[in-house]
């Protein structure tokens, strides 16, 4: 089993900001970090000014049956996310020693090995089409806005497109897409090792998320059945005629 998540881990942001953690349930401490569990929040020290990632809240996957006054254990594999719908990379520190088995093991037979899914420790690769955008002018017929992220991971569970806007340092899920954007498929079922995604933002779309001068930063996140993603982004820079 991996490691459960204490106020001692390393929890960042993808702009590298360190997230702490206040523990709802103080109650079990390993090495003198308190265990996290599910509905603890957090704040985060990052560095990007023009769309800061200001907090968490944790939750868990449900791979861990271990809880503290009913509410969930965090494990650091567990697939977490800013307040702006960003992933969070967790890690910890402490010494384990996994005594667990998948079911009741009979006696004198020994547990069988994890299934592949739950021993597959690496991320998700994600990558757009075009890293950076043309400039958005604005203008009288100005067309749509097209982006692709192609996905791949041997054990894929689910993915999330957040766009984010820096003047408002607001984030919005387009997983199911919003009037104006069209993004397929949609809905965030990840079931085949390589996936692509397409995004398709009309312009008035583009318009009614504020005046430019302004950028806009479009996540995609893929998250493997273990709980590990990958993300990748697309910034579109909207520039006033």
């Amino acid at each position: 089993m991996p490691q459960v998540l204490t106020t001692n881990g390393l929890i960042l942001c993808p702009h590298g900001g360190k997230g702490i953690t206040t523990p709802m349930h103080p109650k079990w401490q390993i090495n003198g970090g308190t265990v996290a569990v599910e509905g603890d929040t957090g704040i985060l020290l990052c560095p990007f000014i023009p769309c800061q990632c200001v907090g968490y809240q944790l939750k868990s996957m449900g791979l861990n049956a271990t809880q503290i006054d009913g509410e969930k254990v965090i494990l650091v594999t567990d697939f977490n996310q800013t307040v702006t719908g960003l992933p969070l990379v967790m890690a910890d520190f402490h010494q384990t020693f996994d005594q667990s088995t998948p079911a009741p093991v009979p006696p004198g037979q020994t547990a069988p090995p994890p299934g592949a899914a739950m021993a597959d420790f690496l991320s998700p690769v994600v990558t757009p089409t075009v890293q950076i955008l043309p400039p958005f002018v604005y203008s009288s017929t100005p067309g749509p806005v097209i982006v692709n992220f192609t996905m791949t991971t041997d054990h894929p569970l689910r993915w999330i497109l957040t766009l984010i806007n820096e003047s408002t340092h607001k984030g919005t899920d387009l997983t199911n897409g919003a009037p104006g954007a069209t993004v397929q498929p949609s809905g965030g079922q990840w079931t085949t090792p390589i996936q692509t995604i397409e995004v398709t933002m009309q312009a008035p779309f583009i318009k009614a998320l504020g005046p430019a001068p302004t950028r806009h930063h479009l996540f995609l996140t893929g998250v493997s059945q273990r709980g590990f993603s990958g993300h990748a982004e697309a910034i579109i820079d909207v520039q006033p005629p």
